[in-house]
């Protein structure tokens, strides 16, 4: 066959390889597109978005009363919704606020360097200008116990009460690593990248969703999902920094007489959780030993504090068990009151 067929046929070739694949990915993204503007009908903002100077923080305040209880979501795409199963229960006693940090479903993703300090910073803001008042009572799910330490030490006068709902220790990173033989936020800032990009021409919505935690509501599933293409990048940047989040937040440990709770969930795993997760039975029974061990310690940064082990709740213990979670946030806005009553 002549050599100039052969190129010419070569190019022609290659030619249709590249315009498939641009018209595959404008496809996408003419898709992926489509699928964002559905969200944001179906699944319109939960309160309201709050501009903090330059974007928005959904934040979501019910009922009435003080001191006012703050919700603070763990490491997953859920924000506000983290809260979904004692958001009402809670508002019927006192004021109650949930939101969803920097990019994280309706909230505008943020250009600044992730940290535990600028979590905090947001929050506040979103609270000030969205017209909420302190004192706070504050609650951090996982990842948002460091928060909502970086944010009492932040605003001192302001935080009169916590609580810790299965909540991160500072001091967890490395001997959690040694049981597992691994970093839990080893995320490269290739993968994240990557992660965006694909995420922008649809192909995140066709891959698969992550593990779901048990008893999660349905409508808080399909609102996590429907977002979570455009989540994921802050998502894994947030995974990224989480060592370092933990870390800053140890820096303050002493909360004085303000009332403390502790809920520690000790339910253990199934066969099948276990293998998803990569550990066995044995590294299982380390790592509660050592989190009951960190968790106890939380319970020594108050002069008033209760540590309460919750035998049959997963890591979400307020969807396991709520009706746990809503006792002890209504423990300590009582002892709140109670506090202030005496000193009037």
């Amino acid at each position: 066959m002549d050599r100039s067929l052969i190129l010419r046929w070569t190019k022609r070739f290659l030619l249709g390889i590249g315009c498939f694949i641009v018209l595959t990915v404008l496809a996408g993204a003419g898709f992926e597109t489509f699928m964002r503007w559905q969200a944001s009908r179906q699944y319109p903002v939960s309160g309201k978005l709050v501009d903090i100077g330059g974007r928005k923080i959904q934040i979501d305040c019910r009922g009435k009363g003080s001191p006012t209880v703050v919700l603070e979501s763990g490491l997953d795409a859920f924000g506000s919704l983290s809260w979904a199963t004692v958001h009402d229960e809670i508002a019927q006693t006192t004021r109650v606020c949930a939101y969803s940090r920097a990019g994280i479903l309706w909230s505008d993703p943020s250009t600044d360097t992730f940290d535990s300090k600028n979590v905090a910073q947001d929050l506040h803001t979103a609270l000030t200008k969205g017209g909420e008042t302190a004192p706070w009572v504050m609650v951090g799910h996982s990842l948002g116990g460091p928060y909502i330490m970086m944010f009492t030490s932040l605003y001192q006068s302001e935080v009169a009460g916590l609580v810790f709902v299965d909540a991160s220790h500072p001091d967890q990173v490395a001997p959690l690593r040694k049981i597992i033989g691994k970093s839990l936020n080893a995320v490269p800032s290739s993968r994240i990248l990557l992660a965006e990009a694909l995420a922008k021409i649809g192909l995140v919505r066709l891959g698969s969703m992550a593990n779901t935690p048990p008893n999660l509501p349905p409508l808080v599933n399909q609102v996590e999902q429907a977002y979570f293409a455009q989540n994921i990048g802050s998502l894994l940047k947030e995974v990224q920094s989480s060592g370092t989040a933990i870390a800053a937040a140890g820096h303050f440990r002493q909360l004085g007489d303000r009332p403390l709770v502790v809920l520690t969930a000790m339910k253990k795993l199934s066969s099948d959780e276990l293998q998803k997760m990569g550990i066995s039975q044995a590294q299982e029974m380390q790592i509660q030993a050592l989190w009951k061990q960190l968790q106890a310690d939380q319970a020594t940064w108050s002069t008033r504090s209760r540590h309460e082990i919750v035998p049959d709740a997963s890591h979400y213990i307020q969807f396991d068990r709520p009706d746990v979670v809503i006792k002890a946030v209504r423990e300590v806005v009582i002892n709140v009151r109670k506090t202030k009553a005496k000193s009037q």
